[in-house]
């Protein structure tokens, strides 16, 4: 039987997604990448609009640093086989999690010590610049470098995390933001 580009025939009770092609695949987990942003997203504002931004802010720490980073690491590490203890593995994580699917980055790989994390494309930043509030001040230079210092030290807590271009954005038009991850051995 040939392979689905979409469900749009009849109703199939036997349906899996192995029936689907792997470019429907794709942009189903495109899709939910964007779901993800734009879940997490929403719900950080319905929290502000009833409780501030500080109450938000508060949350969303707590909810990314006691458990869905982690959950998210373990997830993508355990069903791709991603292990190691240099930055190559870091690297690996930021290519394949769902929550960088949707945005443009580049990654510079030095050595296996030594690697350059360029966003191109951040939505989480676009919409707080659009807001205008100054809230990237906060999810740029607080929670993100915990999050990322997380992601790095569940591989080696010896990476060191630099934000070598972080939001607010001044006079850098060529990205969001650009980390730096190095391991001295």
């Amino acid at each position: 039987m040939p392979k689905l580009t979409d469900y749009s025939g009849k109703f199939d009770p036997k349906f899996s997604h192995d029936k689907l092609k792997r470019e429907t695949l794709l942009r189903i987990v495109k899709a939910y990448a964007e779901y993800l942003y734009k879940l997490d997203g929403n719900w950080y504002l319905a929290v502000k609009n009833k409780w501030g931004n500080a109450g938000a802010f508060d949350c969303d720490v707590d909810v990314w640093e006691k458990k869905l980073q982690l959950y998210d690491l373990d997830m993508v590490t355990n069903v791709l086989n991603i292990h190691g203890d240099d930055v190559i593995p870091v690297m690996k994580y930021f290519q394949v999690t769902p929550w960088t699917y949707v945005n443009e980055q580049e990654i510079e790989i030095k050595n296996n010590n030594h690697a350059i994390l360029t966003i191109r494309t951040c939505p989480t930043l676009l919409a707080i610049e659009k807001e205008g509030t100054g809230r990237e001040k906060l999810i740029c230079q607080e929670l993100t470098p915990n999050l990322f210092n997380m992601i790095a030290h569940y591989f080696n807590p010896n990476i060191k995390v630099t934000g070598l271009k972080v939001p607010p954005r001044t006079a850098y038009e060529d990205c969001c933001c650009q980390w730096e991850f190095k391991l001295d051995r």
